[in-house]
């Protein structure tokens, strides 16, 4: 009996670290198909986006990596500015945030697809700097992030009325963008800490790859 209660511990103990093990990079991300599509299941309702290679080959790689990880289930939309973006990516579970924090990847050149309404890309803070962050564009963007560049790496095809739905009024103080630099308090707390202070938030409940 008691051997049997120390064998129940110890597999309850492994628990957390085989789940974290399940949702970090164990190996290189596998090449994303031509097009693709994920669903992103949300307390407002679904929203559709397809991935496009061609517009940003590694982009589209590692957010289908993150998809397949499960890094952006149970995700807070924490930075909506109404009539210009919607920002997600910081993983609720801190540890896993902090693992894929500093996994950058190269840029994609600039090649075709501009930031006009609906198109997703990475946001980042420096060059060959981005990790797990996007963002959606509400607006059409172009003249600001083409030139940055954000490369889109896809778009959305159904949901736009949902992603326009998103709360937005808690604007830049939910966390702000990577560039402002106030961010360690949502990578350390994770959901904990956008509950507790920005309560409102929508989220991502669910992100899969549609095989619909």
């Amino acid at each position: 009996m008691h051997s049997l209660a120390r064998l129940l511990a110890a597999v309850l103990c492994l628990l957390p670290s085989a789940l974290l093990a399940s949702r970090v990079p164990q190996a290189p991300a596998p090449e994303a198909p031509p097009i693709s599509r994920v669903r992103l299941e949300t307390t407002k309702g679904d929203v559709v986006l397809e991935v496009t290679r061609a517009w940003a080959p590694r982009g589209a790689d590692r957010f289908l990596e993150l998809v397949r990880a499960r890094y952006y289930d149970d995700c807070r939309l924490f930075r909506v500015i109404k009539g210009r973006w919607a920002q997600f990516g910081i993983a609720g579970d801190p540890a896993v945030a902090q693992a894929w924090r500093t996994r950058t990847i190269p840029d994609d050149p600039f090649v075709q697809q501009s930031n006009v309404r609906g198109t997703i890309a990475f946001a980042f803070a420096v060059p060959d700097g981005r990790t797990t962050q996007v963002f959606i564009n509400t607006h059409d963007n172009s003249a600001t992030h083409d030139k940055e560049p954000f490369v889109p790496f896809g778009r959305v095809v159904q949901g736009m009325d949902i992603v326009d739905a998103w709360y937005s009024d808690y604007g830049e103080t939910s966390g702000g963008g990577i560039r402002a630099g106030h961010q360690d308090a949502a990578f350390a707390g994770g959901n904990a800490f956008f509950d507790r202070g920005f309560p409102n938030l929508d989220r991502i409940t669910r992100a899969t790859i549609d095989e619909r």
